[in-house]
């Protein structure tokens, strides 16, 4: 077996690398910043008296449309340079210089392959400092994969030296309006002075680490940098430091709701070098309330360099701000119970997504955050002062339909359809051993309801309408109720359900799958849905007094199908086609009525 090597084509790698590894141009002044600034931080732990200045003349600045980088920083031999620049995939290690890796921000090759987003045309004029006695050395790379590398001029001092040619329809990312701007952005916060056009940017660290003399001063100068990031002013601002992620930092708590898809959102700085701005998963997913703004110097970036590579160390460091945040929830409702009931008005979701999973957060929601219930918007903790016990429906529909039915019959009921809130009710057993929580079944609902003893009138009326509704699966029954102003409530049986959903599979089933199903079952006796009418509902009354069995059979399948419809539950076709007969075959006697009375 005879081996073989791949065949590269070195000007499609330089295009893939330097036009797709990149999500824009903006780039490119990033990577040439992040090269001059390993490269002063090697020169000073040679030489710490060194200025470890960055100078970007822009196309205006030089004169000829081309954009220059100079720094004072360690220079490169002519080896370096054919190792760092040259070699696609190499193993560019800053051990090579003699520094440890954690020191610096990058891998200067690849990082040069950004600037072919705006140019074809790169020149690379540097000199060690590291060997003074090495030569200069002169490097000029195309965007076609092709390099010279030629002796530089003696007189060169220690340093480096990028040039870039734009390339046609790119002249204005190199302008001096366009540079100065993306310094700002991504460079703002570098201990390095960085000048565009003799004009110092930087400005010299991040203010969360100022020094201040009021702790009042500094909130409010923090609250002030949230705004002008958020475009609003913040809710409230909690330090953030995660020590073996070197990270420190601010989180911003929004002041308007925030959906949870609008998480990660996180401003993120790598040893002072903006990373992003729309960094994600620096915390969990129900942090989505908070905007974070943090430098790290341990955490590892992806090769683009425009995300946090998520590793065991991101990992940790998640964990780490996610308590930061709910021990800042803990101390606002020790502290300052008022500014957490604001807080809870707004981000109320985030805080239930964590009580799933957090002992201490239950215990908030139970005390601080208002349900939706029977009584009301109240808390758990009042509910269940007044309620025995908690008692749910797992459904915003269902809930709707019973919440006033079984506030009549003196019962308390949690809407359970909102995210999270069953796993709530289900997790308080915890805080109050021996509590009563399971979700309403409505047949239970209907033993509070009392009975009716109507005479004849009824019985002959609750025949009429067990024939109208034997084919819908369905059969009647009359209760007197609260409130009056509720005609009929539709109960469910699961036994039913599932009973009429196997006979349907078997009705779209070809005979190979109907072996499959096996003996069909029995259809299970007593065990049909319930339309519950209300004998304390005055049409329902008047209803009695029908003696017309196909007016009462329209009756009571309308008001079959009313109940279906106001109780959001999808209809069946033959519940549809039902509710249709029956409501035309209404219309058509009154308008049948309406003519009679005109004739007379």
């Amino acid at each position: 077996m005879s081996g073989h090597t791949f065949q590269v084509d070195l000007r499609g790698i330089v295009d893939l690398l330097s036009h797709h590894l990149y999500s824009s141009p903006r780039v490119y002044i990033r990577e040439l910043m992040q090269n001059s600034v390993d490269a002063v931080t090697a020169h000073r732990r040679l030489d710490p008296a060194v200025a470890g200045r960055i100078r970007i003349e822009p196309s205006e600045t030089t004169g000829d449309g081309s954009l220059r980088v100079h720094d004072d920083g360690v220079g490169l031999t002519e080896a370096q340079v054919h190792e760092l620049l040259a070699t696609i995939g190499g193993s560019a290690k800053r051990d090579d210089l003699g520094y440890a890796r954690h020191e610096f921000l990058g891998q200067f090759g690849i990082g040069l392959l950004s600037c072919f987003l705006v140019s074809d045309h790169i020149e690379v004029r540097t000199r060690s400092a590291a060997e003074p006695d090495a030569p200069a050395v002169v490097w000029r790379g195309t965007s076609d994969g092709r390099y010279t590398v030629d002796e530089g001029p003696a007189d060169t001092a220690p340093g480096t030296t990028v040039t870039l040619l734009p390339r046609p329809g790119a002249e204005r990312w190199l302008s001096g309006p366009v540079v100065r701007e993306l310094v700002e952005e991504y460079g703002g916060l570098l201990p390095h002075p960085v000048s565009v056009a003799d004009e110092t940017v930087t400005c010299g660290g991040p203010l969360w680490l100022s020094e201040f003399a009021d702790p009042g001063a500094r909130k409010h100068a923090l609250l002030q940098y949230g705004e002008r990031l958020l475009g609003r002013r913040p809710f409230d601002v909690i330090d953030l430091e995660v020590r073996q992620a070197g990270l420190t930092g601010v989180a911003f708590v929004l002041a308007e709701g925030a959906h949870p898809s609008q998480q990660g959102r996180h401003r993120v700085y790598l040893k002072r070098m903006l990373l992003g701005d729309r960094t994600e998963r620096l915390l969990p997913d129900w942090a989505f309330f908070a905007h974070c703004v943090v430098d790290t110097s341990e955490l590892r970036p992806t090769a683009n360099r425009e995300q946090l590579y998520d590793d065991d160390l991101l990992h940790s460091t998640r964990e780490a701000l996610g308590t930061r945040l709910r021990n800042w929830l803990m101390d606002l409702a020790r502290t300052a119970p008022d500014r957490l009931g604001r807080f809870l008005t707004v981000h109320g979701h985030a805080v239930l997504a964590l009580a799933v999973h957090d002992d201490d957060m239950l215990r908030l929601v139970y005390e601080w955050l208002p349900l939706r219930t029977s009584d009301g918007p109240v808390t758990l903790a009042d509910f269940g002062r007044r309620h025995r016990r908690f008692l749910y429906c797992g459904t915003h529909e269902e809930f709707g339909e019973l919440s006033a039915i079984a506030a009549a019959q003196g019962l308390g009921l949690v809407d359970g359809g909102t995210a999270y809130t069953e796993e709530i009710l289900g997790r308080l057993p915890r805080l109050l051993p021996g509590v009563e929580v399971r979700r309403l079944d409505p047949a239970e609902l209907a033993t509070t309801f009392a009975e009716v003893d109507g005479g004849p009138g009824t019985e002959r009326f609750l025949e009429a309408a067990r024939a109208a509704l034997h084919t819908l699966g369905c059969t009647p029954q009359m209760r007197a109720f609260e409130p009056p102003t509720v005609p009929a409530l539709y109960l469910e049986s699961v036994t039913w359900r599932t009973y009429t959903e196997e006979v349907e599979a078997r009705a779209q089933a070809t005979d190979a799958w109907s072996a499959l199903l096996g003996t069909p079952a029995s259809e299970p006796v007593d065990a049909r849905d319930v339309l519950m009418l209300n004998h304390h509902n005055p049409l329902v009354r008047r209803m009695l007094s029908l003696t017309d069995p196909e007016l009462v059979r329209l009756a009571v399948r309308v008001l079959h199908g009313q109940t279906l419809l106001t109780g959001h539950r999808p209809l069946r076709p033959a519940d549809t086609a039902a509710l249709s007969r029956s409501f035309l075959g209404l219309l058509d006697r009154a308008v049948r009525g309406a003519e009679q009375k005109e004739e007379k």
